[in-house]
C-alpha cells in the first residue's frame, strides 16, 4: 500500500513539474513592449535638434498603439490609445505588460504592429505652436536577453511663436 501512494506521489509530483516548467516558458515567450520617445522646443523653427533646442517637460502626448496577435490559439487585434507627460528629461513612456502572442520585434510583426504619438500641448507658454506633430517612423529595439521590444519613436516637437533671431540668424529667402 505505501508503494502505490509513493508511486501516485511521485507521478502527481512529475505531472505537476512538467505542467509548471510548460506554463513557465510560455510566459517567457510573450513579449514586455515599452514604447518611448522624446519632446523638444525648436528655437530655431527648422524642425532639427540644434544647439539652441531644449528637451520639454510636462508636454502632454497620445500614444496609439496597434498590436496583432499571432498565435495558433489567438486571432486577437489589441489598441492602446493612452495620454503621457514628458519628464524632466522630455521623454514619455508607455509600458505594455507581456500579452500572448504579440511578438513585438519578429519579422512577421514588421507590418503588423505599429506606434505613433501626436502632440496635445506644451507646458512652456514660450514654446507652444506645434512643430512636429504626429510621429510617422518608429525604430524598434529587440533585447536579447530577456524578451523585452522598444518601440522609439521620432521626435515631437514646439516651437515659440517667433524664431529666435538673434540666435539662430535669419532665414533666407
Amino acid at each position: 500500500m505505501k508503494s502505490i501512494v509513493l508511486l501516485f506521489f511521485v507521478v502527481s509530483s512529475c505531472i505537476l513539474i512538467k505542467s509548471l516548467l510548460l506554463e513557465a516558458r510560455q510566459v517567457k515567450s510573450n513579449s514586455h513592449i515599452v514604447v518611448m520617445g522624446f519632446v523638444y522646443c525648436d528655437i530655431c523653427h527648422n524642425n532639427t535638434f540644434s544647439k539652441h533646442s531644449y528637451f520639454l517637460p510636462g508636454a502632454e502626448v497620445k500614444v496609439d498603439c496597434i498590436f496583432k496577435a499571432i498565435s495558433p490559439r489567438t486571432a486577437e487585434q489589441i489598441s492602446f490609445s493612452v495620454n503621457r507627460t514628458t519628464n524632466k528629461h522630455g521623454l514619455y513612456k508607455m509600458e505594455i505588460p507581456s500579452v500572448e502572442g504579440i511578438k513585438c520585434a519578429a519579422e512577421e510583426s514588421a507590418i503588423v504592429n505599429s506606434c505613433q504619438a501626436s502632440l496635445i500641448g506644451s507646458s512652456s507658454s514660450s514654446c507652444n505652436v506645434p512643430g512636429y506633430k504626429v510621429t510617422s517612423d518608429q525604430i524598434t529595439v529587440k533585447s536579447k536577453g530577456a524578451n523585452l521590444c522598444i518601440y522609439s519613436l521620432n521626435a515631437l516637437n514646439f516651437k515659440p511663436l517667433k524664431k529666435e533671431t538673434k540666435l539662430c540668424g535669419k532665414s533666407k529667402k
